[in-house]
Order: C-alpha cells, then sequence, then structure tokens
C-alpha cells in the first residue's frame, strides 16, 4: 500500500522534469528543492529516534515492553501532543506540523513549497515505517520454527478463524440492533474488528522470550492466518462500500493466491536453502550473507504485494524460509542493527497517526463516539481473549493467547482509513473505530506480559538486552 507511495516519492526527489515536480519547482529554485525535503526527513528521523529511544528506556525502567513505550512517545510527538510527526492521510496539513514551520522559517520557503515538502516527507517516512515492518516480520520469522509452527498449525488456524468470526458477528449485530447503525458501516465497522497486529505482538513476544514457546507460536500463526483473512474480509466490505455489492470473484481470487503463495513459499523454501547458503558461502565481500537474505525477503515481500497480499506476509515467509539454513543464528545476529535501525520507525508512527483528541468528550461531536467505542472495545477485546480457550491439547496459557490477539494497531487504522475515504462511515462511528484500535494497541502490550508473568518458559531464557550481538 504505502510501498506504492515510494516510486512517486523517490521520482519526485530524483527527476526535476516529473510532473510531480512542478508545482514545488515553480516555487522553490531546483538548487533547493531535493535538500529541504531530505532536511525534512532527516530532522524528522531525529525526532523518531530520539522519542523511541526515551519512550523504550522509560518503559524499560517501569518494567514495561519496550514497544509500549515507543507507542507512546509516538503519540506524544505526533497529532495528539506536540505536532512534531504529523501525516496527510490522518487528515494533517503541513501548517499542523511543527518541523514544518521550522524549515519554512530555515529555508524562507512559500506555503506552496511547503505543503510539497511535508508531501514527500510524510511519504518517504512512512515507506521507511513499512519497510520497518517488513524486516521486524522478517526477523520474526528468522526467530519462529516452523517445525514448531506446523504442530500448532491447527490451533491457530482455528485460533484465527474464531477471533475474525466472533468479534465480526457480535461488532455488526450490536451495533445494527444497539445503536441503529445501517447495514454497511455496521458490516465496516464490524470488519474492523477483526484485524489483529502481527508487528506489535511479535515484538512484544520477543522481548519477554515467549516468542518460541508453544503461546508464542499459536500466537504467531494465527496472527498471519488473521491476517491473511483480514485481507479478504477487506476486499469484501471495500467492495461492498462502493458497489454495494460483493465481488465473489475478487474474494475466491484472494482465498487461493493467500494460501498458495504461504504454503508455495514454504515448500519451495526447502530447495532454497541449499542454494542460499551456496551463494553466500561464495560470496566474499561484506554482508555476503545479510545482503543475499535481505534481497530475498524484499523479492518475497514484493511478490506478496504484487498479488495484493500484505508485503509483511511474503517478509515473513521468507524468514521461515531461512530459519531452516545453516546459518540461521548468524543471520539472525547481522539482522539485529538493520531492525534496531527501521523499526522503530514504524512503531513511533503507528503512535503519531493515532489522534487522541477523538477521546474528548468536552467536544459534542465525540460524545455518541465515545459510547460506541466503549461497545466496540468491549467486542474487541472479549472477541479475540475468548480465542485462547479455543485451544486443545497440551497444557496452554489461554488468557496469554487470547491478549495476544488483541492489539489491531496499524491493521485497524487501515481498516477506519479505508471506510473514511469511501464515506461508508459517519463521523462517530469512524471516531469509535479509532478509538478501539488506539485502545487495543495500547493495552495489550502490557496484559501479555503480565499473563505470562511467572512462566517457566520466561523465566528460563534471557532478556534480548543480555544476548550478546
Amino acid at each position: 500500500m504505502l510501498l506504492s507511495n515510494a516510486v512517486s516519492a523517490l521520482s519526485w526527489l530524483t527527476w526535476p522534469e516529473s510532473p510531480l515536480m512542478a508545482p514545488l519547482m515553480a516555487a522553490v529554485p531546483e538548487t533547493e528543492a531535493g535538500p529541504m525535503v531530505l532536511a525534512s526527513v532527516l530532522l524528522s528521523l531525529v525526532v523518531i529516534y530520539i522519542a523511541s529511544k526515551l519512550g523504550g528506556e522509560l518503559s524499560r525502567l517501569l518494567d514495561l515492553p519496550p514497544v509500549l513505550g515507543e507507542l507512546v512517545a509516538g503519540v506524544v510527538v505526533g497529532a495528539s501532543a506536540l505536532h512534531l510527526i504529523v501525516f496527510p492521510e490522518s487528515g494533517a496539513v503541513a501548517t499542523d506540523s511543527q518541523l514544518m514551520g521550522l524549515l519554512q522559517w530555515l529555508g524562507g520557503l512559500t506555503p506552496e513549497a511547503v505543503a510539497e515538502v511535508f508531501r514527500s516527507q510524510s511519504e518517504v517516512v512512512s515507506v521507511l515505517a513499512e519497510l520497518g515492518v517488513i524486516i521486524l516480520l522478517f526477523e520474526i520469522g528468522l526467530e519462529s520454527d516452523l517445525r514448531e509452527l506446523q504442530k500448532v498449525g491447527s490451533q491457530a488456524a482455528i485460533v484465527a478463524v474464531v477471533g475474525v468470526a466472533a468479534p465480526f458477528a457480535m461488532g455488526t449485530a450490536g451495533l445494527m440492533l444497539l445503536f441503529h447503525v445501517a447495514a454497511i458501516p455496521a458490516i465496516f465497522a464490524g470488519a474492523a474488528l477483526t484485524a489483529t497486529s502481527i508487528g506489535i505482538t511479535s515484538k512484544v513476544l520477543s522481548e519477554i522470550g515467549q516468542l518460541k514457546s508453544a503461546e508464542g507460536q499459536i500466537i504467531v500463526g494465527a496472527a498471519v492466518i488473521d491476517d491473511v483473512l483480514g485481507i479478504i474480509v477487506l476486499a469484501v466490505v471495500a467492495s461492498l462500500a462502493k458497489t454495494g455489492e460483493i465481488d465473489v470473484m475478487n474474494v475466491v481470487y484472494l482465498i487461493i493466491s493467500a494460501t498458495g503463495f504461504l504454503l508455495g513459499a514454504i515448500f519451495l523454501g526447502k530447495f532454497f536453502n541449499s542454494s542460499f547458503v551456496a551463494i553466500a558461502d561464495k560470496l566474499q565481500t561484506r554482508g555476503n550473507l545479510v545482503i543475499p537474505a535481505i534481497t530475498f525477503a524484499f523479492l518475497m515481500a514484493f511478490f506478496a504485494n504484487v498479488i495484493h497480499l500484505e508485503a509483511i506476509l511474503g517478509a515473513f515467509a521468507a524468514g521461515l524460509v531461512l530459519d531452516e539454513t545453516d546459518k540461521r543464528k548468524e543471520l539472525d545476529r547481522q539482522i539485529m542493527p538493520i531492525a534496531d535501525i527501521l523499526v522503530p520507525i514504524f512503531f513511533v508512527t503507528v503512535g503519531a497517526k493515532a489522534d487522541l483528541g477523538v477521546l474528548n468528550p468536552a467536544v459534542p461531536a465525540n460524545r455518541e463516539g465515545l459510547v460506541i467505542a466503549v461497545f466496540l472495545l468491549a467486542v474487541a477485546i472479549i472477541g479475540k481473549v475468548i480465542t485462547g480457550w479455543t485451544t486443545f491439547g497440551q497444557p496452554l496459557n489461554k488468557l496469554a493467547i487470547g491478549i495476544g490477539m488483541i492489539p489491531r494497531g496499524e491493521v485497524g487504522l487501515v481498516f477506519a482509513g479505508i471506510g473514511s475515504a469511501s464515506g461508508v462511515l459517519s463521523k462517530p462511528l469512524e471516531a469509535a473505530i479509532i478509538i478501539m484500535v488506539i485502545a487495543t494497541t495500547f493495552l495489550a502490550p502490557p496484559f501479555l506480559r503480565i499473563a505470562f508473568k511467572g512462566s517457566e518458559a520466561e523465566a528460563a531464557l534471557p532478556e534480548p538486552a543480555d544476548i550478546a550481538p
């Protein structure tokens, strides 16, 4: 989704002849256009990195997952507080950004030029955030054990299906019966409840040493399946919003392509592993291992994106494939610095896009949305927590599995954004969905840690900070 915007952003930076460049070139000399965009991106990254480290360190001191601190730091520097990092897709304009005001003052830019710089800067930062979550899911794939995932595959599938069906049914029916919302908006809101943010949950699991536990593998496997189901649900409701009817062929295509992609990637990976190791052994220059691995991850993400799946699914599949190689541990070590650079951008921008202004009851327009939001939040939590009790077999921490499925994160915001753009959602209902997404995103990390507190697996595994790079 955001990667498609990268083309326009990079072409704007690279080709002065581009039509996209024309408005800014009219206001700013050619020699100043590129540097001002670059300056805005660099300044944004400075803010993001400082915020992520301060937030992460503070969370660590409070014995909370560092990712929660990064999310909160994003809220502080984003649309809810300091307005340093804001994005057009959240409804912001250049004058809402404090950084743009600073750049306008330093560079003497016209309002039109500032607007163009703001748009391009937002696209570049968004693409970097998208690359961050791709690297994160590739790293999670490397840390996951394909054999263990296969062992819990049936349980993960049940958890995912229930985690999609239960909140969708409860949310849609509740909105129609209790709040008299029309069918299509209610279906759209119900669909937003089905999402699960695999990026946020998997990061927390990794931080608390639970990623390779049976519960962690069920959560990750279910989140991956949930992401595929979420794409299909999104396609259904998006077509319903546009035409009032469902494109059955598109739904069938998505089901077949998603299933075929994941199974095909894992199957072909068994033959690819030996070739990958041979290539890495023959290369003699720096990056002989990490560059082919990143190339493979990006290629898989590209193929996933081309067939209308999420790029993160391709990256996760690439990680699962390379997890089977003899060089997995060395590759894992080399990927960490890249993840340390890109992943914080993703989490800070997720927090920055969350506008907590919709929680202000003093604004009359927010009150109806707050009431609906309480209902949606209850459904969002209950609909996912109950999935833990659908597991069977060995003794499992069922509460932890259910809580791990709660965060909606960036996936939920995508639903809200598409619903808003289509004009299907009323302002109160849109605000309610955003509140639900924000609340589930911030509640899940600390409660997931509490649910795992005292477990033998956590005590036996070292914290990530204690692992030598």
